[in-house]
């Protein structure tokens, strides 16, 4: 098996068996998104418990990239520091644009393939960018 062939067998089976999909009971934030030019669309919601992400889930329906995305996401983020999440997000939206793999991401190496095929980029980063706007309102920039 080729590490291509690996790589969609990871994407598949997050698609086909998500990760921590569903509402979580109380979140600290909860943000929806969609893709308009293919109707992808995800709630994000996270759950803190002061700089730590202890639980995330998701919903949503959308192509096989943006869901096993999300799944991944919230695989990675649970029982991070917000700043490990940002580092984190920095790193998956680098990757996703050409950048390259940090062997650091793990399982998320995974959708590097995805950054060949520009208009499914959006796809894969939809929930990353609901992670954006989620850490971006528990913790705003400086000034805002």
């Amino acid at each position: 098996m080729s590490l291509d062939d690996l790589f969609r067998e990871v994407i598949l089976d997050h698609y086909k068996n998500p990760h921590h999909f569903g509402e979580l009971p109380d979140p600290t934030v909860s943000i929806h998104l969609k893709n308009p030019s293919c109707g992808d669309s995800i709630d994000l919601q996270l759950k803190t418990e002061g700089d730590r992400v202890v639980d995330a889930a998701f919903r949503g329906q959308g192509c096989s990239i943006s869901m096993a995305s999300a799944s991944m996401l919230t695989d990675a983020v649970r029982g991070k520091t917000i700043e490990e999440a940002e580092r984190l997000l920095v790193a998956v939206q680098e990757m996703l644009r050409g950048a390259g793999v940090d062997p650091r991401l793990g399982d998320l190496t995974a959708l590097e393939g995805v950054s060949h095929f520009p208009v499914r980029v959006k796809c894969a980063l939809l929930a990353w960018e609901g992670l954006d706007k989620s850490l971006r309102k528990l913790h705003p920039p400086a000034g805002k």
